[in-house]
């Protein structure tokens, strides 16, 4: 079943995988403590609590090479009532790991939520992770024009992942290369069924703007 799903991926032109290690789902859930009550090999220990997350990463690279993987974790985030006790330890201990199977990339969620808005800063920081994982690294949370640049100039990240202002904004990279102002994100119809309402309705900018 493995290699025929892999051979599919490559079939149907995609460039690698990006395992989901995040937001609370099924490896999230094995790697935080406050959720993972299990008693074998794969709880209690931080490095029993990673054992599942590292043998996932070995079967995706053992079909497609480590150059063709990445993984996305979010070590600080407790959604799916999901948190962990010592985020700081967990997220450097995965990338420490990580760094023996050579993948491309590491993406990581900061630690930080922005709601309506409002940004609210943690006294933490992504940059112990960044320091040790050998790999492109990659960040995401929150990030607006002049966040993204800094992170980058700063050599806080290789690069900079952007979701809800992507989705609301089909032209964000010129956007922001003109430093265009952004259509605002409406949160409501984020999940809705509709393949058009609030996905391929945004409107893109105006001939005007971009002269």
């Amino acid at each position: 079943m493995g290699n025929l799903v892999f051979n599919s991926l490559v079939c149907v032109g995609f460039d690698g995988v990006e395992i989901h290690g995040a937001y609370g789902y099924l490896i999230d859930q094995f790697l935080k403590d406050q959720v993972n009550d299990r008693t074998d090999k794969y709880g209690g220990s931080l490095e029993n609590r990673c054992r599942f997350a590292l043998e996932v990463v070995q079967a995706v690279v053992d079909e497609i090479g480590a150059d063709k993987v990445g993984i996305r974790l979010s070590p600080f985030a407790s959604y799916a009532e999901a948190p962990d006790s010592n985020p700081e330890a967990l997220g450097l201990y995965m990338v420490n790991a990580l760094n023996k199977f050579g993948i491309l990339y590491c993406h990581v969620v900061e630690p930080r939520m922005v709601k309506l808005g409002e940004k609210f800063e943690t006294p933490y920081s992504l940059r112990p992770m960044r320091d040790a994982f050998k790999g492109t690294f990659i960040v995401a949370g929150g990030y607006n024009r002049e966040d993204g640049n800094n992170a980058i100039s700063t050599n806080y990240a290789d690069l900079v992942a952007y979701g809800r202002i992507f989705l609301s904004n089909p032209d964000l990279p010129r956007r922001f290369e003109i430093d265009a102002p952004l259509n605002k994100y409406n949160r409501d119809t984020f999940y809705v069924p509709d393949p058009v309402i609030g996905y391929t309705d945004y409107p893109f900018l105006s001939w005007s703007m971009v002269g």
